[in-house]
């Protein structure tokens, strides 16, 4: 039990002045070392913690101070911790999942948005938050008539503060960009990093998907349009390195794996790659047991775990310990390795959500793409 929480029941267990007074000496969850208590008021039957943290049960019950009002929750909560959920609040036969009333920390998804918890000694990264004396970059739309998917398809272009067309620049293409853009404070991200001289000045091809969960599953036709459409597009209307290694293919969950099935299909044509919590569901055997989405990606990671070959030159890899993706992403570092490629890993306790990818963001650019200030410190 929280503290906190003991002393209320000592000092005031049924008065509801000393809870009105506890709730505002504190904000919840309230974090004490390596515990967090999560915190609800009101007249209901029963409130349940929802969370996304694999291998913890997803619905805790919450305990209520006798003849009050009153519930709380005390879990375990490591240091660097960051952990999104929600409150499933149960009134008679219905319930309803809500965000935490006494928390005002959110963070958004292509669903919605959750609720947040930061343990002891997790802080949003400062470089992710916009700051008015980075140079910012700027953004281009662009449409793309033809492609393999049989009709056009919009890319949203980054190009760099102080671009000059007389200048060479490495590129990045990115699956998911507009989420990357939105969840992740990606363009932040871009301009404060480059700013800083952490990374390289970058041209970022950021690709806006129509069925993702088709397209990205090993579909020729994606692979197909990266190399051959968007690639070729941007080295015709900017300034870029011609050589593989000023490029690289970058994605999250199912668009880490349409950016490992792309190097896959066309070894070489990508000298870097960046993979956040890829989607590499495999078999050693029995069925897939992630269900018919799946089917596509099974068959393509259990193919590129009998024979990996050599893709890229770097492979960036990272992955939250409270995703359900954990093992497979670890079970990928060593095949990547016994390739030749350079491969960095890193793990973070956070789950499978934006802000994780967003927070790996400056290892993986800085080492994929280090600017003049890690090439000089090295």
């Amino acid at each position: 039990m929280s503290l906190a929480i003991a002393n209320l029941l000592r000092a005031a267990p049924h008065d509801d002045g000393a809870i009105d007074r506890f709730l505002r000496d504190h904000e919840f969850p309230l974090v004490e070392g390596t515990s967090a208590t999560f915190v609800f008021r009101g007249r209901v039957d029963a409130v349940y913690l929802r969370h996304w943290v694999f291998g913890l049960g997803s619905q805790q019950p919450f305990n209520r101070l006798e003849n009050s009002d009153f519930w709380y929750l005390t879990l375990e909560l490591p240091t660097r911790s960051r952990v999104e959920y929600k409150l499933e609040i149960q009134q008679g036969d219905h319930s309803r999942w809500i965000r935490d009333p006494l928390n005002d920390q959110i963070a958004h998804d292509p669903f919605g948005a959750n609720s947040v918890c930061a343990g002891e000694g997790y802080e949003r990264p400062e470089w992710t938050e916009y700051d008015p004396d980075a140079r910012e970059g700027t953004i281009e739309e662009i449409t793309l008539p033809r492609t393999p998917f049989g009709g056009p398809r919009r890319l949203t272009v980054y190009l760099p503060a102080r671009f000059r067309v007389s200048r060479r620049y490495r590129l990045l293409v990115v699956h998911d960009g507009g989420d990357y853009l939105r969840y992740s404070s990606l363009k932040e991200v871009l301009d404060n990093l480059i700013d800083r001289l952490e990374v390289a000045p970058l041209i970022v091809a950021m690709t806006h998907p129509e069925d993702r969960l088709v397209e990205y599953a090993d579909d020729p036709r994606h692979a197909d349009f990266i190399v051959n459409t968007v690639v070729p597009y941007m080295e015709e209307n900017y300034p870029l390195y011609k050589a593989v290694s000023a490029r690289c293919l970058m994605g999250a969950s199912f668009g880490g794996v349409a950016s490992l099935s792309t190097a896959w299909r066309y070894p070489g044509a990508f000298g870097r790659l960046l993979l956040q919590s890829g989607s590499f569901a495999f078999t050693d055997i029995g069925e897939n047991r992630r269900g018919p989405l799946f089917d596509r990606v099974v068959s393509f990671v259990n193919g590129f775990r009998e024979a990996p070959g050599r893709l890229a030159e770097k492979v960036f890899v990272s992955c939250g310990t409270y995703e359900s993706l954990i093992y497979e992403n670890r079970s990928m570092v060593p095949l990547l390795q016994a390739t030749g490629m350079d491969i960095r890993y890193e793990e973070a306790r956070d789950g499978h959500n934006w802000e994780n990818w967003r927070d790996r963001l400056r290892t993986a650019l800085s080492w994929l793409f280090p600017g003049p200030l890690w090439m000089v410190y090295e």
